[in-house]
């Protein structure tokens, strides 16, 4: 009923530019999945500002309770699709974990995630960060004024843990990139042993991002790496410090994805392209006019229903500003970014960055020529579909052909040094050199092998 409504619309008098290519979708009543955090915002908005329904789809949002369940559900076909860490379908189409070829057409963001340690490693922390001019910590700041920290508990025989939302997910590699960077070793994981803590220096476990806070606070944890609104809480609650952001970390890097099975993709080709076009009216919403939006997204976000966290934890970071230390609040204009810089293009290269830091800390077990990064990569990451929905979306007036990169081979150019907190740049194109360029983590044909590496 609802599709035959859906196409009555499309066909009289309403034939604005909004139903200038309305898609006969194969599938139009959908149930996507997230997480309850702020980089779900273009599914809650193109939801509340009916761009779902623009394309004849009728959507529920349903929060999931973390993210191997919403994972499953999306394998199992109770989601259709969801919001999903970027390491996800890479993983499941690898066969790392749950075997199933997951897809994704749109990225959702980036940057977003950053690192907290509590106020008590913060006091130990803080005489080795060097001060600015204003008295204030300089930033980025690096490991290397945690690693005396670590050193000082192991030496005391207390081990020293940290916590990340989910083995593949962009807040582990981020972590580990951070204390690697510092000199410190993170730890490897091995087809025998997946708790990732190998030889490592930091342990590091999974935490659901709501429960982060929380566990930190209960001393589980000295701190963590979390997307937000979960970094700002403890400022909030006065219970831990923000040590660097991953825009810090990394400039611009990309964060979570859209995801969907391939064979959902396939029976669904329509929907799957209504979905997308109407994802990337979200993003454009959500980045357009200097982030005008944003207030607007921020109280949408506080619902219950999406994020559910006190609007004044979620416009710290939201509308261009991050707070680190309690009064420490600094200027972060690309903290969250959903649309400018191709944020919502789905390049191969950063498929290929994930799947290199699989490989640096042996989730994937053996070494893989260059082409096999980019096979995987053009087997998950869907950029032809992201194009086809963006055309769609110019020829109908709601988008400008001049925000997409439509002459792109799929990579991004290379990620200069200074982009990059360690100083070393990235080339989606040669994921091997990259990976010899790394000084902590495995490279060539190594191997984690019992507790030592070979190779």
């Amino acid at each position: 009923m609802k599709k035959a409504l859906a196409i009555l619309i499309a066909s009289t008098c309403l034939t604005g530019p909004a139903f200038a290519e309305m898609l006969a979708v194969e599938k139009d009543e959908l149930k996507f999945g997230f997480i309850k955090l702020t980089d779900m915002a273009p599914l809650a908005v193109a939801y509340e500002q009916g761009y779902f329904e623009d394309e004849g789809l009728f959507v529920t949002l349903e929060p999931q309770a973390n993210w191997k369940v919403l994972l499953d559900g999306v394998i199992g076909g109770q989601l259709d699709g969801a919001h999903m860490l970027a390491g996800q379908p890479l993983a499941a189409t690898i066969g790392y974990g749950t075997q199933a070829h997951i897809i994704t057409p749109f990225s959702m963001d980036l940057n977003g995630n950053g690192i907290t340690v509590s106020n008590a490693i913060w006091d130990e922390m803080k005489p080795n960060i060097p001060a600015g001019a204003d008295g204030k910590p300089v930033h980025p700041i690096s490991a290397s004024a945690l690693k005396p920290v670590v050193d000082k508990y192991r030496a005391e025989g207390k081990p020293f843990n940290m916590g990340m939302v989910f083995p593949v997910s962009t807040h582990n590699y981020e972590l580990r990139y951070w204390l690697a960077a510092g000199g410190i070793q993170p730890g490897y994981y091995s087809p025998e042993n997946v708790s990732g803590q190998i030889g490592a220096e930091v342990l590091l476990s999974v935490t659901p991002p709501p429960q982060m806070p929380a566990t930190m606070e209960a001393g589980t944890i000295y701190g963590y790496s979390v997307g937000e609104p979960w970094n700002q809480a403890a400022v909030f609650k006065g219970i831990g410090v923000p040590v660097i952001t991953d825009y810090e970390l990394w400039k611009n890097n990309p964060e979570k994805v859209f995801g969907m099975t391939a064979e959902f993709a396939e029976a669904n080709p329509n929907t799957t392209l209504a979905v997308t076009k109407a994802l990337i009216r979200a993003a454009i919403w959500l980045d357009e006019n200097d982030n005008a939006n944003r207030m607007e997204a921020v109280e949408l976000l506080s619902r219950p229903e999406y994020v559910g966290a006190d609007k004044e934890v979620i416009a710290n970071s939201m509308t261009g500003t991050f707070e680190y230390e309690k009064g420490d609040k600094r200027a972060v204009p690309d903290f969250n970014v959903f649309f400018r810089y191709n944020a919502t293009y789905p390049f191969y290269s950063d498929a290929v960055w994930y799947l290199t830091q699989m490989r640096r800390w042996g989730q994937i077990a053996e070494a893989k020529p260059d082409s096999w990064y980019d096979e995987v990569a053009k087997s998950v990451y869907k950029p032809e579909i992201y194009l086809k929905a963006a055309k769609m979306l110019v020829d109908e007036g709601l988008a400008d052909a001049a925000d997409f990169p439509w002459e792109s081979d799929g990579y991004k150019a290379p990620t200069p040094a200074s982009d990059v907190i360690d100083g070393i740049g990235y080339d989606g194109k040669t994921p091997n050199a990259y990976l010899e360029s790394l000084p902590i983590g495995l490279k060539g044909n190594q191997m984690v092998m019992g507790n030592q590496i070979k190779g």
